[in-house]
């Protein structure tokens, strides 16, 4: 396993450094050295306005874990999929880098929309240079939150418009991201809570019957989760309960 994690970082290092040696050959305002990223100075708009973009795309890249979590369906999906490991008891079953790459991909697929959206209105107009930054991240700003409301409870968003003393505005959008983001993500959470417990009560069945009828036959010191796992399995592939779990995920973002 340590073997595993050293691989990983290694990898990781080479990429990073393979982004800003990219970096750095597109832009002709910057350079890398020994001592780290170097801004060179020139006297042309043109490589000017290049490197502070690429320097912009870097540190949304350093920050995009943080918005991955706090913006997007990851949220729920990871925690509703964590859910159902521990309802089943299989432990580690499936591995934890299993569990985060479907809710990667499934998280990638809900915001597709989103993604392409910004794209379009956002990041193109601005670098064909059709609209300023300011106008990209306003732009950009607005369809994330439009995004983020559409699953956000007004009882979230008056909470945190409360504590910040924000005067109610004319549209929901007017309400900054730092409102919008935290309500957001309790109100995730406590969606992705309410689907956890309805995911666990066929499996507390299982083990509810399970454990009386061992006790029932006197077989007290034979764990129930050892005999009730392989039932709560046969459940779940009965029912082809991976298929209904994703299907049930991707349809309470569709609104």
């Amino acid at each position: 396993m340590q073997k595993k994690k050293v691989v990983i970082c290694l990898i990781l290092t080479l990429l990073c450094f393979a982004l800003l040696s990219t970096v750095a050959l597109a832009a002709p305002g910057i350079s890398i050295s020994d001592d780290g990223i170097t801004i060179n100075s020139t006297d042309d708009p043109g490589e000017i306005s290049a490197s502070i973009k690429l320097l912009l795309i870097l540190t949304v890249l350093s920050v995009l874990p943080s918005i991955l979590i706090m913006m997007t369906s990851f949220t729920r999906i990871i925690i509703v999929l964590s859910f159902l490991r521990n309802s089943m008891g299989t432990q580690q079953t499936p591995p934890n880098q299993v569990v985060i790459g479907l809710a990667l991909f499934l998280t990638f697929f809900l915001m597709s929309p989103v993604m392409a959206d910004i794209n379009q209105n956002a990041l193109v107009p601005f670098t064909e240079n059709r609209i300023s930054l300011e106008e990209a991240i306003d732009t950009s700003e607005v369809i994330i939150k439009n995004n983020m409301l559409k699953y956000t409870r007004d009882k979230d968003l008056a909470l945190f418009a409360s504590i910040a003393e924000v005067e109610p505005p004319e549209e929901l959008t007017d309400l900054p991201l730092t409102v919008v983001t935290p309500a957001f993500m309790i109100s995730e959470l406590n969606t992705a809570f309410r689907m956890g417990f309805m995911l666990y009560i066929p499996f507390l069945v299982i083990d509810m019957v399970v454990a009386s009828t061992l006790m029932s036959m006197g077989m007290m010191m034979l764990p129930p989760v050892m005999i009730s796992m392989p039932f709560k399995i046969l459940l779940f592939l009965l029912v082809d309960g991976w298929n209904l779990l994703t299907e049930t995920i991707i349809k309470s973002f569709v609104r």
